[in-house]
Formats: C-alpha cells, sequence, structure tokens
C-alpha cells in the first residue's frame, strides 16, 4: 500500500512538472508574440507625449519651465530676444511674478512656445496618422528624431541639467538634476522614432509595390 502510495505521488509531481513547463512555454511564447503590440505601444506613447506636452506649451508654465534649455542653446537661444538675462527672471512652476511674465513677453518666449507647441502637436498628428499617411509619417518620425537629439543637447549646454554645487557633496556629472533626469528619458522616445519611422516606411514601400502589381 505504502509502495501504490509513493508511486501515485511520483506520478502527480511528474504531471505537475510538465503542467509547470507547459505552462511556462505558453507565456514565454505569448511574451515572444508582444513585439507587433509593442510597435504599437511604442507609437501610442510617442503621440500621446507629443500631443500633451505640445499643448501644454500654449500655456505660461510650460513656456517658462523650458526657457533656461532655450537660453542656454547654441542651436534655439536666437528665438530668443535676451537669452542672456534669463537667470534674473525665472518662474517657479506654480508662480506668476508680473515683472517676470513681462519680461518673457518681450523676450518672445510665449511666441517661440506657441510656435514649438504647434509643431509638436502636428507631429503627434502625423505619427498617429501613419496607416492614412504613412511617408508623411516616417518624416514626422525622422523630425522627431532629429528633435529629440536636440532635446538631448541640453545635457551638455544646460547648466540646470546637472545638480548645482551647494552644500551637498554630490554634484555635477552624473547627478541629474530634475530638469536633466526630464532630459535624459528622452533617450526612450529617440529609440521609439526609430521604429516608428521603419514602420511607416516599410508600410509605404509595400503599398507603392502593390500599386505596380
Amino acid at each position: 500500500m505504502a509502495f501504490f502510495v509513493h508511486a501515485m505521488q511520483q506520478i502527480t509531481a511528474v504531471i505537475l512538472i510538465k503542467k509547470l513547463y507547459c505552462m511556462k512555454t505558453s507565456i514565454v511564447t505569448f511574451i515572444a508574440n508582444l513585439d507587433q503590440f509593442g510597435k504599437k505601444a511604442v507609437r501610442f506613447g510617442i503621440v500621446i507625449v507629443f500631443l500633451w506636452i505640445g499643448g501644454l506649451k500654449f500655456f505660461t508654465y510650460e513656456a517658462d519651465g523650458i526657457v533656461p534649455f532655450v537660453a542656454t542653446s547654441p542651436f534655439m537661444s536666437f528665438f530668443y530676444h535676451h537669452p542672456e538675462e534669463y537667470k534674473k527672471h525665472v518662474n517657479k512652476e506654480g508662480e506668476l511674478i508680473p515683472a517676470n511674465n513681462q519680461w518673457n513677453v518681450d523676450n518672445n518666449t510665449y511666441g517661440f512656445a506657441d510656435g514649438l507647441g504647434v509643431v509638436l502637436v502636428a507631429l503627434g498628428v502625423l505619427i498617429a496618422l501613419y496607416k492614412v499617411a504613412p511617408l508623411p509619417s516616417m518624416i514626422a518620425s525622422i523630425l522627431v528624431f532629429i528633435m529629440t537629439l536636440g532635446t538631448l543637447s541640453f545635457l551638455i549646454t544646460t547648466p540646470e541639467s546637472w545638480v548645482p554645487h551647494l552644500t551637498d557633496h554630490d554634484w555635477g556629472f552624473p547627478f541629474l538634476s530634475g530638469r536633466g533626469r526630464l532630459v535624459i528619458k528622452d533617450v526612450v522616445i529617440l529609440g521609439g522614432a526609430i521604429i516608428t519611422m521603419s514602420e511607416s516606411a516599410a508600410l509605404y514601400l509595400q503599398r507603392k509595390k502593390t500599386q505596380f502589381e
């Protein structure tokens, strides 16, 4: 009797191991087939970010927030009238000082932010419409890639991207400030733009090929 019970326990254990192995294989297979879903998730993420952030560019606090990046960039500072004066007129988020606000008006801070907002929203829309217009969508992804390189350049040109030397021992490189941590995340968008431009280009070529067949 004891032998029979022991044998049944072994059989049950073997069956359980096989079920767990099959379950593991099924889960791994499911994950392995998520690549297409992943591409859609990446595209959706880029669209949401560009539409949302682009829309916020029309609001004062967001326009104020990008001033240090634009004012210190050798590629963008020419959009401002007085970029060298920005440190004297910094508004914190949620803060509105009339004198600083007027300086930003005179500096073209809000005019530049409005233009940038239009560009970001337009890019977001074009990337979303890749099935309707794959070639313009591909071009939009290329522009996102280029713009993201520009954003990452702020790590070099903007001192506020790094923790300042105040009283803590941790400052400068590699200690990213709040602004720096915001910028470094664009590495993900950089990779995502490659995926979306490649997918849009493939769809465009596929449709061109179908037209000639």
